[in-house]
């Protein structure tokens, strides 16, 4: 489905990275950094900017930024800014099944040690108490 460059704005402003001191403005020959805080995106294609007041999507072609129209596709901008979801819990992986009959044959009130020589022996687990 086709998505709009007002959505593709929208969806993309709170993913996109607090950058500060990204807009500078020459005059004459001193150079001044804005104190702006930009959330900006960028790929090989697309560039997203967010400030305080607004946002705009652009398109590079060349040297040159294209501000993208409104009634523009942005359905290929958007999969190319969009930022994976962070990784979450990592799930377990599957014990085999060799390894776990193997420890639910350990009896309750006991657990794997291992003694000096390095083999394994079972030990009474150690009860705490409040």
């Amino acid at each position: 489905m086709a998505k709009s460059v007002q959505t593709v704005k929208n969806s993309l402003k709170f993913k996109a990275n607090v950058r500060s001191g990204v807009l500078s403005v020459r005059v004459g020959m001193k150079k001044h950094k804005l104190p702006l805080q930009v959330r900006m995106l960028t790929d090989d294609k697309y560039i997203f900017l967010s400030f305080p007041a607004s946002s705009e999507l652009y398109r590079i072609e060349g040297k040159d930024l294209v501000a993208m129209g409104v009634q523009e596709d942005a359905t290929e901008a958007f999969t190319a800014l969009n930022p994976g979801k962070r990784g979450g819990r990592k799930r377990a992986s599957a014990l085999p099944e060799s390894v776990a009959v193997a420890l639910a044959k350990i009896p309750s009130g006991y657990r794997i040690g291992y003694d000096a020589d390095g083999n394994a022996r079972l030990v009474r687990t150690r009860k705490r108490r409040a």
